[in-house]
């Protein structure tokens, strides 16, 4: 099993820059990917960044240039650098871990960004 904890979200202007976190504990050897989605308000959740255990990026469309998915400690820590953000990237972010068996899902952490 696979524990995760997102942190880093607020309140930012649009044009700024926000880094989440994401803090994996427990089975952490099994995983092997790791993403970041997004889920705005009566939308879908979206897949936004990903990251495998090899260290291979993949990016929505939408935030590609933008933002960077990274590993940390071992593999143990995900963030998430947003930068130049848009009122559009407004959701709650979720951090998730992939093994072999199923995905693991954290609590997720608000973004809201102003015009």
């Amino acid at each position: 099993q696979v524990h995760l904890v997102e942190s880093g979200g607020g309140v930012v202007q649009a044009g700024g820059s926000l880094r989440l976190s994401c803090a994996a504990s427990g089975s952490v050897f099994s995983i092997n990917t790791m993403h970041w989605y997004q889920q705005a308000p009566g939308k879908q959740r979206e897949l936004v960044a990903s990251i495998t255990s090899g260290g291979s990026t993949n990016y929505a469309d939408s935030v590609k240039g933008r933002f960077t998915i990274s590993r940390d400690n071992g593999s143990d820590t995900v963030s998430l650098q947003m930068n130049k953000l848009k009122p559009e990237d407004t959701a709650v972010y979720y951090c998730s871990a992939r093994n072999y068996y199923r995905e693991y899902w954290g609590q997720g952490t608000q973004v809201t960004v102003s015009s």
